[in-house]
C-alpha cells in the first residue's frame, strides 16, 4: 500500500519518517490546558523568532562605525533610515524604510564563552549552561515556544510551536544546538520541525492530508479503534487519550492544513519575501501564526558555521547573499503583518548568538564577539522607532544601557503574557525558575 492510497495507523501516529524530525505528531501537539501562570495583560498573542544563526555582524548591519579606521569600519557604507539620525548598512535598503516600526538594541552582551552552542542557548533562554557544547540536553531550560505551548496553548487545534527550516547543528555533522527544544518539560513540548524547503515546487506536508480513501467519518472510526486498543495498557491509554486526540484534531483542522499551502499566496508576495528557503520560511511563519500557532522560529543555518559565521569573506558573503535575503524577508514580513493588522499583537524578534569582532581579520572576515552586538524587535508591545543603548566608538563594548539576553527574554515573556519568574516543573515535578537572571526592560515597551 502506498502513502497516496492509504493513511494507515502508522501514518496517523508518526510523521517523522516523512521529514519532520522523526517526532510523533501527538507528542508535538500536546498542550497543557492550564493557563493559571499567564498574565491577562499580554501585549502579544504570538511570536516569530528569526534567529541569525552563527552570529551576524552588527558592525556591517545596524551599528556601523564610518568614522573608525578602515580595519574596523569595513567595506560597507551607511545609509539613512526612516528613524532620524539612524544609519544602517547600504545593503539593507528595504529594512531602512521600516526601522521606524521597531526597536533596535545596540548594547547587547553576554559573559558566556564564544562557542556557538553556549551563546545560542543563552540567547534563546537567558540561561548559561557553562560549557562549550554537547548538543541539546533533556536538562535544558525549554525554548520560548515550548513554554508558550504549555502555559499559553492555542485555543484551537493549531500547532503551538513550529521550528524551520533546519534542526541547526553545532557544527557540520555535530549534535543539535540547545535552546530550540522542550528540555526539562519533555519531548512533548518540542516544536514541530518543518524540514522541507517551502520554496520547492512540491512543498507540502502529506502527513496533514487525508488520503484519497479516508474521510472524516473513517478517521473518527479509527480514532475510536485506537482508543479501545489503548485501554489494554494504562500508560499507552494515557498517551492515546492525551496525545492522539490532538493528532486527530489537527488532521481534521482545515485551517491548520491550509496554513502549509504556501502556494496559495500571491506570486508577487512570495517574490517579495525572497525565493529562497529562508524567505519562504519567514512567509510560512506568518501563515502559521495567522492560523493560530503561538511561536514560529526560523533558524537561519543548517549548522552554526554555514551562514552568518563569517570568519572569512565577510563582506562578500554579506553583500552577495545574506543581507539581500534577510532584507527582503524581514521587511516583507513587517509590511505584511502591518497590512493585515497583525503587527501590534505579533512579536517579531530578530536575534542571534553574538556579534563579530571589531577588527577585520586576515581572511577579510570577522570572528566571534560576545562582548557587544545588536538585535531588533518589532510589534508585540515594543516601542516604535526606538534605538536603545549604544556601543563604544569601535563597536567593541556597550557604552550606554548594557543588556543581556536574560533581560531581552524576560521582556519578551512579559509581552507574551508569561512571567519570567514562573517556576516551570520538569517531568519529575521539580521546579526551576524560567528566567531568573534578567528583568523586563520597561523602557523598551510602549
Amino acid at each position: 500500500m502506498t502513502h497516496e492510497t492509504l493513511l494507515n495507523r502508522r501514518k496517523v501516529l508518526t510523521i517523522g519518517a516523512s521529514g519532520i524530525a522523526g517526532l510523533t505528531l501527538p507528542r508535538l501537539l500536546k498542550a497543557n490546558s492550564a493557563r493559571a501562570n499567564t498574565s491577562n495583560t499580554a501585549k502579544a498573542d504570538s511570536c516569530i523568532v528569526i534567529f541569525l544563526n552563527g552570529g551576524a555582524s552588527h558592525l556591517d548591519m545596524w551599528d556601523m562605525k564610518p568614522e573608525a579606521p578602515a580595519e574596523i569600519r569595513g567595506e560597507f557604507k551607511p545609509i539613512a533610515s526612516s528613524v532620524p539620525g539612524l544609519m544602517v548598512s547600504e545593503h539593507l535598503p528595504c529594512l531602512a524604510r521600516v526601522m521606524h516600526l521597531g526597536t533596535l538594541v545596540r548594547s547587547m552582551h553576554h559573559s558566556v564563552n564564544n562557542s556557538h552552542a553556549a551563546a545560542v542557548y543563552t540567547s534563546l533562554t537567558g540561561h548559561d549552561r557553562g560549557e562549550m557544547g554537547g548538543g541539546a540536553k533533556p536538562t535544558d531550560i525549554p525554548a520560548i515556544g515550548s513554554v508558550l505551548a504549555r502555559y499559553r496553548p492555542p485555543a484551537g487545534t493549531s500547532v503551538p510551536f513550529v521550528s524551520m527550516p533546519y534542526i541547526t547543528k553545532e557544527g557540520a555533522g555535530g549534535p543539535p544546538q540547545p535552546g530550540f527544544f522542550g528540555g526539562i518539560m519533555g519531548k512533548t513540548y518540542d516544536p514541530m520541525f518543518v524540514l522541507r524547503d517551502p520554496n520547492s515546487a512540491d512543498f507540502g506536508l502529506p502527513e496533514l492530508t487525508y488520503a484519497g480513501d479516508v474521510d472524516g467519518n473513517r478517521m473518527g472510526n479509527r480514532r475510536n479503534l485506537i482508543h479501545s486498543l489503548g485501554k489494554t495498557n494504562a500508560a499507552k491509554a494515557q498517551d492515546l487519550d492525551a496525545f492522539q486526540t490532538k493528532a486527530f484534531d489537527l488532521l481534521a483542522s482545515e485551517r491548520t492544513r491550509t496554513a502549509f499551502k504556501i502556494e496559495q499566496e500571491p506570486v508577487k508576495l512570495r517574490d517579495a519575501y525572497g525565493r529562497n528557503i529562508y524567505g519562504q520560511s519567514v512567509l510560512l511563519a506568518r501563515r502559521l501564526i495567522e492560523a493560530g500557532s503561538r511561536l514560529a522560529c526560523i533558524s537561519w543555518a543548517p549548522d552554526a558555521n554555514a551562514t552568518w559565521d563569517t570568519h572569512g569573506n565577510n563582506f562578500k558573503k554579506l553583500k552577495g547573499e545574506l543581507l539581500p535575503q534577510f532584507d527582503m524577508a524581514i521587511t516583507s514580513l513587517i509590511n505584511d503583518l502591518t497590512a493585515r493588522g497583525m503587527l501590534d499583537r505579533t512579536l517579531v524578534a530578530v536575534l542571534g548568538d553574538f556579534g563579530r569582532t571589531p577588527k577585520v581579520n586576515a581572511n577579510a572576515g570577522r570572528d566571534h564577539w560576545n562582548f557587544c552586538y545588536s538585535l531588533m524587535l518589532f510589534g508585540g508591545g515594543f516601542k516604535k522607532g526606538l534605538v536603545y543603548g549604544a556601543s563604544d566608538r569601535i563597536g567593541s563594548h556597550p557604552s550606554l544601557n548594557p543588556l543581556t539576553p536574560a533581560d531581552i527574554i524576560s521582556t519578551m515573556y512579559q509581552c507574551l503574557g508569561v512571567s519570567h519568574e514562573l517556576e516551570i516543573v520538569d517531568r519529575l515535578s521539580r521546579p526551576q525558575a524560567l528566567c531568573p537572571w534578567g528583568n523586563p526592560v520597561n523602557e523598551l515597551l510602549a
